[in-house]
């Protein structure tokens, strides 16, 4: 049988090195990465860096090891090898650990340690000396939240992997064994982690801490949900929405999620009013709902509460009204290529939260819009075409992107989890093809579990953004390592969704 198995293992074809780019230097050189796998799944992970000075001998010589180990047949790989030939590109002064705002700050010093810190090898071998303190930093501290990982030098030449190829005893490391953790979680298992972290408070009426409530009421907590609300319904911050904007319209989700559980009248009339904003005193259709503030976020930020008055009254006006609004943000800002723009002033970009909003508020609309209400199909079309345009650039790890067709920008997690919402609940609905769309789904999920510490902690969440002027504004938004009432929100509803607890 072992001969069987070593003779299959030489008759598979070479599996060639698998280049992706990991971060921009603030120049804008792309930073890469190469992986080059074994077939043997207890094979453990070694990432081979050159270049931390720049593009010089160890550089060449990582590229040159990555060939020679490309071309061994992937049975007698005796290990998974991840490797940066060119780790600093524009020769920037590097800082371990890094300081300063990811990734506007020490761009290449944040992209290296978060990226390690994610792929989890069991061993981290720098080609040279020069190391910017990189060997020690990643020796004795916990990698951006996640585990310390050794380090060794070796020299840069040819062969320079043989001596680690020959050992038998290469332990997993700390922040191998806590990324095997985080994935080994259910959905209902992270909804539980998160929960003890997000959703405890609503002291502004927006999704931002909105989300989390939701996901605690899906979770059954309605008796500790309710006093945090109370005063928006009864209590000193009752009223109607005298000045609606995007975020407080999104934020009276939390009565539909509590009306929709609860049966409770008052909850229903909440969501009605806010609703009701984006008509006249008489009743007619406004142009659009007010204070879209002409960002693509408006797709999620005012339509989904006009479905959910359509559930909850009945009433098909709503749905009448959330088809408008979605032809005046697609006449804004929807791009030819199907992504959204954030805005008519943002220089084209295609910001990553600013496509995850109209993927999520979609989903979210269509979820309770009739079907034969006569928008719904050109709705659902709309939909699926954004979807489509998406997908493509969702990464080889599962993430989408700070700016989705930038692929060194960073892997955002808001986006992420925000999208496979919307895929999720198209393919439960029967919107998307479920064997397109579930291996993307399930590729996102993992990526959100490795992101999520026990601690509550989160990576790589953009900080909240406004309109931008251009690109680069957009790169550098900062990335946010550590809790985050948005992102917390976010992955509670992703996790809650997972579970089936919507």
């Amino acid at each position: 049988m072992l001969r069987l198995v070593t003779v299959l293992f030489l008759a598979m074809p070479l599996m060639a090195a698998e280049p992706w780019e990991i971060g921009l230097a603030p120049k804008g050189a792309r930073i890469e990465a190469m992986s080059v796998p074994s077939v043997l799944n207890t094979a453990p992970t070694v990432l081979l860096i050159g270049g931390l000075n720049g593009d010089d001998e160890t550089a060449r010589a990582v590229a040159q090891e990555v060939r020679a180990f490309e071309a061994v047949s992937p049975g007698r790989r005796a290990l998974h090898l991840l490797a940066i030939p060119l780790a600093n590109p524009e020769k920037s002064r590097l800082v371990f650990p890094p300081t300063g705002a990811a990734y506007r700050d020490n761009s290449e010093s944040h992209v290296l340690w978060r990226w390690i810190a994610i792929q989890a090898p069991d061993l981290v071998l720098i080609a040279g000396n020069e190391d910017f303190g990189l060997a020690t930093a990643l020796s004795e501290n916990v990698v951006a939240g996640v585990g310390r990982i050794p380090t060794e030098h070796v020299t840069a030449n040819v062969g320079m992997l043989q001596p680690i190829l020959k050992r038998k005893d290469i332990p997993r490391s700390a922040a191998h064994q806590e990324i095997a953790r985080r994935r080994s979680r259910s959905a209902r298992q992270l909804a539980g982690e998160l929960a003890q972290y997000y959703g405890h408070e609503f002291n502004d009426l927006t999704y931002i801490p909105g989300m989390g409530l939701v996901g605690q009421v899906r979770l059954g907590r309605v008796a500790d949900v309710e006093p945090l609300v109370a005063p928006w319904v009864d209590g000193p911050k009752a009223g109607p929405p005298g000045r609606p904007v995007s975020g407080n319209l999104s934020g009276y989700l939390v009565f539909a999620e509590l009306a929709e559980r609860t049966g409770n009248a008052r909850y229903a009339e909440m969501v009605r009013t806010a609703a009701s904003v984006g008509f006249t005193d008489s009743g007619e259709m406004k142009e659009s709902m007010p204070s879209s503030n002409e960002m693509s976020d408006s797709v999620f930020m005012s339509i989904p509460i006009l479905g959910k008055a359509a559930k909850l009254t009945g009433d098909r006006k709503y749905c009448d009204m959330a088809s408008r609004h979605l032809s005046f943000m697609q006449k804004l800002d929807l791009r030819p290529d199907g992504l959204y723009r954030h805005s008519p002033t943002s220089d084209n970009v295609a910001w990553g939260r600013g496509n995850a909003f109209p993927a999520l508020g979609m989903a979210l609309t269509l979820s309770d819009c009739p079907k034969d209400h006569p928008e719904f199909n050109r709705m659902l079309a709309a939909f699926q075409q954004h979807i489509a345009a998406l997908a493509p650039f969702q990464d080889r790890d599962g993430l989408w992107h700070e700016v989705i067709d930038v692929p060194g920008s960073y892997a955002e997690f808001t986006a992420t989890a925000m999208i496979a919402v919307a895929m999720l609940r198209g393919v439960r609905n029967g919107w998307l093809d479920p064997a397109s769309y579930q291996p993307r789904i399930d590729k996102a999920w993992r990526a959100i579990l490795a992101r999520v510490g026990a601690n509550g902690e989160l990576m790589d969440v953009c900080e909240s953004t406004n309109k931008q002027k251009t690109l680069q504004d957009y790169l550098y938004r900062e990335a946010i390592l550590g809790r985050d009432t948005r992102g917390g929100g976010m992955a509670l509803l992703l996790a809650t969704e997972m579970a089936g607890l919507y």
